[in-house]
């Protein structure tokens, strides 16, 4: 029986464990939030109030995705996953983000909705109820900020803490608005503004994450320097069949077809070590699989055969054209 060996780039499991206990408070944090803005909107009337509970019970779901993936992202391959469980991470990311769209979008239905039909609202409540929200929220973006950095599943959770503390502002506001000035208005504008805001920070993201879940080639590689890279190293004759993508916000992958001359078959496991350290050296490609061929590729006769210098320009991802 073939055994295979799986390799484990999680991370050291006493950060992981410190990551998970500021996740899990952060959950409680913002459960207690959603039911004090609930109570309070309901109270006082308040569509914007309501608006950001629901915004922070968006919040809370995807505080548990994130915690969900982050520990199903430090699990190890195994002989049906054997990349891991790494873009458990990209796909908690990928639903925080559209359930953040999704809630924006009614949002703005529900602001409009208020324009035409204004109520009133008790501010005092309002007020009371969003200073305490900010203050929550705050304590709650300080606990993420620290793993933010490293994740794209946490930093999706982490903005959606972060547009709802600037909503929390927003809605303080028009709570002292509506306390002092009686301008009811101010609440579908907030709703409003909270939407559109939300809708602009979660496209870059979301865009991102769902490159990675296409297997989209990383921005930050150009394949036609990755194929002049490889083509001057000694020996190499022809670098085509290329497919790059990423496994994960940290990981990249790439396959190719790499052309020797006869002669120089038995320099193979040279060439191949010199190509990987170039490709990890220049490109940060961690993983690379790569198949030898002695035949150069206008020579095989294979229509699935590919020129490197056939790639169509036209397609900025390296689609290739057939030689």
């Amino acid at each position: 029986m073939a055994h295979h060996h799986h390799h484990h780039h999680g991370p050291d499991e006493a950060p992981a464990q410190g990551s998970e206990r500021r996740l899990v408070l952060s959950i409680g944090l913002n459960l207690l939030i959603t039911l004090a803005e609930v109570v309070g909107g309901i109270l006082s009337g308040s569509l914007a109030l309501l608006s950001d509970a629901l915004h922070n019970f968006s919040d809370t779901a995807s505080l548990g995705i994130s915690l969900v993936a982050r520990r199903l992202g430090r699990k190890e391959a195994t002989s049906d996953k054997t990349f891991g469980f790494k873009r458990a991470e990209i796909i908690g990311a990928f639903i925080n983000l559209v359930t953040l769209v999704l809630i924006a979008l009614y949002l703005i239905k529900e602001a409009v909705e208020r324009f035409i039909a204004p109520q009133p609202i008790d501010g005092a409540i309002m007020l009371t109820v969003a200073a305490v929200g900010l203050a929550a929220n705050v304590l709650t973006a300080l606990l993420l900020h620290p793993d933010s950095k490293e994740s794209l599943n946490i930093r999706s959770a982490y903005l959606h803490i972060i547009t709802d503390a600037v909503s929390s502002v927003g809605v303080v506001l028009g709570g002292l608005l509506i306390l002092y000035a009686d301008v009811y208005l101010v609440d579908p504008l907030l709703t409003l503004g909270i939407s559109l805001y939300i809708l602009y920070h979660s496209y870059e993201m979301l865009r991102e994450t769902v490159d990675i879940l296409m297997e989209g080639v990383p921005k930050n590689i150009d394949l036609d320097r990755v194929v002049a890279e490889v083509e001057a190293l000694d020996r190499v004759l022809e670098m085509h069949h290329l497919h790059v993508w990423q496994l994960d916000e940290h990981h990249t992958a790439l396959e190719a077809h790499i052309v020797l001359g006869k002669d120089d078959m038995e320099h193979m496991e040279t060439v191949k070590r010199t190509i990987k350290h170039t490709l990890l050296e220049a490109f940060h490609i961690h993983h690379t699989t790569l198949e030898f061929e002695f035949v150069p590729c206008d020579e095989q006769g294979d229509p699935n055969c590919y020129e490197a210098n056939e790639r169509d320009p036209a397609h900025p991802a390296g689609i290739t054209k057939p030689a």
